[in-house]
């Protein structure tokens, strides 16, 4: 033991330690075969990868080797589908490929800002996917098939919710329906499906209430929009109940009818802004707010900010627009059974309307403004039958249509399926959960 504690702290020793530690490092700086001698530029040289290219490696990995490529760019305002793919650089032989085969199934002219395209081709440079995504509902994707490409419609699945909406009304309507709404349209199409029988402006009464069957569209978990209002129900705190429900006697065109068969839309709608605050009424006495004087007010006013769209009351036909005294601008429209309708104040009309022009019932013809002698932006809306101006919303009028026979026992069957849903339930609840896909030109009946 004295002899080896006198070797390790001998120069000999020390001597060797240090050899050894030399030989040591040596070989671990030494280059792996092949490499850089230098160890900094080893770990720099290899290849940063991009999330696109990432995106092109998981494309390329689908069809089983390397070597893929793929091509994808959105359509931007005032591109031309030509235009985009020489911005992404595809080849021309590619761009031909793509055009030959989609031609077959949609229009280049009809495309828009948003829309996707993509293009996978192999290392030959062949197409073997393509695909070109209009919107939620429309897209096309093209294989080969024998070498040429086939394109056709993709399949879409959609979870439809059918829901029940209730509530009870202390100020206006719009106030009435939940703050979880998703948009405003479900508000808009329940007044406009009583929009012959009742007028939201002026009729309805703090405790009235409401509810509705409405149908909700999903796509993977993401809320697309609203469907049909199935069913709907206004019940007045004076005991008055109106219903409706969504029908098609012939299994093509949909209607709302009440229980007992009556079409809901009536000759005439009873405003033509459906939700605005009544800002001056019939009257054969009035005191003009800037004139001074009295004087009859054979209309109503409706108050509603400037650009509020303004609908005709019932189909008919254009007999004078342009701008009339105090009236401002003014469309002026005839109608069946001697009924005229005057909308007056507004901003501007609907474009391409003219004298002659024919209108169908709800359709758009000018915009709320506050033009002529007005001291705030409303419509002066006003109904004359055989001469006479009537109080637009003293008039009764008779639904389109009744149904009988076959229809009515069909419309009946519908209601009893419906109704215990419309009538019971005090929050929103869940009525009804389906699957729907989309194939060929089937679209979704969104609000």
């Amino acid at each position: 033991m004295l002899a080896l504690k006198n070797f390790i702290t001998s120069r000999h020793f020390l001597t060797i330690v240090f050899f050894f530690s030399l030989t040591l490092l040596f070989f671990h700086y030494l280059p792996e075969p092949g490499g850089d001698s230098n160890p900094g530029t080893a770990k720099a040289s290899i290849p940063q990868t991009t999330m696109q290219s990432d995106r092109l490696a998981d494309e390329a990995a689908d069809f089983g080797r390397e070597g893929y490529l793929e091509f994808q760019g959105t359509i931007k305002s005032g591109d031309t589908l030509a235009g985009s793919f020489e911005t992404q650089d595809i080849p021309g032989e590619i761009r031909d490929r793509f055009f030959t085969a989609f031609k077959k199934i949609m229009d280049f002219k009809n495309i828009h800002p948003g829309d996707q395209y993509s293009i996978i081709v192999d290392p030959q440079g062949e197409i073997v996917k393509a695909r070109y995504q209009m919107n939620r509902f429309t897209s096309y994707t093209a294989v080969p098939d024998n070498g040429i490409l086939q394109v056709s419609r993709d399949e879409v699945r959609l979870d439809v919710r059918t829901i029940l909406i209730n509530g009870k009304i202390s100020t206006s309507l719009f106030a009435a329906f939940p703050d979880d709404l998703k948009n405003p349209k479900p508000i808009y199409a329940f007044a406009d499906i009583f929009a012959s029988r009742l007028d939201f402006n002026t009729e309805t009464r703090e405790g009235d209430l409401f509810s509705l069957i409405i149908e909700e569209y999903y796509r993977s978990g993401e809320f697309i929009g609203y469907g049909p209002i199935l069913a709907a129900r206004y019940e007045k705190n004076d005991g008055e109940i109106l219903q409706a429900y969504r029908f098609s006697p012939d299994g093509k065109k949909y209607n709302y009818y009440d229980p007992e068969g009556h079409e809901l839309g009536a000759s005439f709608i009873r405003s033509p802004v459906p939700v605005a605050r009544i800002s001056s009424r019939f009257s054969h006495h009035r005191l003009h707010p800037i004139l001074g004087v009295v004087r009859q007010h054979l209309g109503v006013d409706l108050a509603a900010p400037i650009g509020t769209p303004i609908m005709a009351a019932a189909d008919g036909r254009v007999i004078a627009i342009g701008t009339n005294g105090g009236f401002g601008k003014q469309i002026v429209l005839a109608h069946a059974g001697d009924y005229r309708t005057y909308y007056g104040h507004l901003s501007k009309f609907k474009a391409g309307l003219k004298v002659g022009s024919r209108v169908k019932q709800k359709q758009i013809i000018g915009y709320v403004g506050q033009t002529g002698l007005a001291t705030g932006p409303h419509l002066d809306y006003r109904i004359r039958y055989h001469g006479v101006f009537k109080n637009p919303f003293a008039l009764k009028f008779q639904p389109k249509s009744t149904l009988a026979g076959a229809e009515l026992q069909a419309l009946t069957r519908l209601v009893a399926g419906l109704e215990t849903n419309l009538r019971t339930g005090t929050t929103d609840e869940l009525v009804a959960t389906a699957s729907l896909t989309l194939s060929g030109d089937r679209q979704p009946a969104l609000l």
